[in-house]
């Protein structure tokens, strides 16, 4: 399976959110669309970082609240994994678990196109092995 069936069977709207915004703004979108991570982008095409829930907490740990009226930009990762829709599930699981992260855009032509969860790895791979097993089942029923 590769991540363009994971796109086409989720959809391909990626929520932007620009650097210079407050990590109150970034909270506000977070709640309002029920994820956990946002892709930064100043122009709303190209990927300048990405932040998540885990960055907010990691800097509320060390900063305190003031946390909230910095900016985006401050607290976001700037070396961003992506990948494309070619790339196959289990190679973006691997890469998910060695750089410990949980959310990759997807990337076409430095543009960013989607967003792949973790969950979203699992929900695929459980559809494969679902799959095989009704192969398996119907095979040996014959």
């Amino acid at each position: 399976m590769r991540i363009s069936d994971i796109i086409r069977r989720k959809g391909d709207g990626v929520v932007t959110i620009r650097s210079d915004a407050t990590v109150l703004e970034l909270l506000e979108i977070l709640e309002k669309h029920r994820i956990g991570a946002v892709v930064v982008s100043d122009d709303g095409l190209t990927v300048t970082g990405i932040v998540s829930e885990r960055d907010v907490v990691r800097h509320l740990h060390t900063d305190g609240v003031g946390v909230l009226d910095k900016t985006v930009a401050m607290i976001m990762t700037k070396d961003v994994q992506t990948c494309t829709p070619q790339d196959g599930i289990e190679d973006l699981a691997r890469v998910m678990t060695e750089h410990r992260v949980r959310h990759i855009p997807v990337v076409v032509d430095g543009k960013v196109v989607g967003i792949v969860s973790i969950g979203d790895i699992v929900k695929g791979r459980i559809d494969e092995l679902q799959t095989e097993r009704d192969h398996l089942v119907g095979y040996i029923q014959q």
